[in-house]
């Protein structure tokens, strides 16, 4: 029988759950047939030599640093990573070509979507990376307004940290968190934010799994928000780059679990 290989591309990836997920995905559905691989490539120019050291590749999944960087190496795009800039899946194809989707909107939105009350209309988005993009674009679907909050702003979506005040934080009741600040093991930093403004009403999500409650979460539960962390969003964008590999590939399997 023909041998697969799926896995995942980024750098660090000490902080990533998706071997565990999948190595026991394929284990449960008796998949002897599909491994999955961590390839932590420091440098993204590393890629076509990684694609030609593993001929048997059919698909990866990207993450930090490279979900914007890695369009660069693609033949094809969907509309969803065209419109935001960056992707997070990758398909292989049988002549080499490679692939772009992205599966990040759609687990954060579904993951979200269950925790938002009618105040929740507005948010910040802390950070303005690839993540940051797919957030965003999610939170457009969902009709709720957002700034994205950077150390180095560059447009008038996107404002410092210093001007986030207590106004403001009234007014923006949803906060999310698409930094790597409070990743594991560096999981006393968070970002910087006027905590003492933080009300009930909050709803605090953090893309981050791992630690489950990060320093950030950790805060806003103190003063009585929701808090979400991201590891919902994870199984839910894993699943749909599941689909995609399957849906592009010659995968057949009868599921056991």
């Amino acid at each position: 029988m023909k041998k697969y290989k799926l896995g995942l591309i980024g750098y660090p990836l000490t902080h990533s759950f998706s071997k565990k997920y999948f190595s026991e995905k394929f284990a449960c559905d008796q998949l002897s047939f599909i491994s999955y691989h961590n390839f932590p490539i420091e440098n993204i120019h590393q890629f076509p030599q990684l694609l030609k050291n593993n001929p048997d590749l059919i698909g990866l999944n990207v993450t930090i640093p490279y979900k914007e960087k890695i369009l660069a190496y693609t033949n094809r795009q969907s509309d969803d990573v065209k419109a935001i800039g960056a992707a997070n899946t990758l398909v292989i194809t049988d002549n080499g070509e490679v692939h772009a989707y992205n599966t990040d909107i759609y687990g954060f939105k579904e993951s979200l979507k269950p925790y938002l009350r009618s105040y929740h209309n507005k948010a910040l988005i802390l950070g303005t990376g690839g993540a940051a993009k797919a957030v965003a674009y999610a939170l457009k679907q969902l009709q709720i307004d957002y700034l994205m909050v950077s150390r180095t702003p560059k447009n008038d979506q996107e404002i410092g940290y210093e001007e986030i005040n207590k106004d403001l934080m009234k007014s923006y009741l949803l906060v999310i968190n698409t930094t790597p600040l409070g990743m594991m093991p560096q999981v006393d930093l968070s970002p910087s934010l006027p905590y003492d403004f933080i009300t009930a009403q909050h709803l605090f999500y953090d893309l981050i799994y791992n630690p489950p409650l990060t320093n950030f979460l950790r805060q806003a539960s103190n003063k009585g928000a929701t808090v979400v962390n991201g590891l919902n969003m994870l199984h839910l964008q894993a699943e749909k780059s599941w689909q995609i590999w399957l849906k592009n590939s010659a995968i057949k399997f009868k599921k056991n679990c």
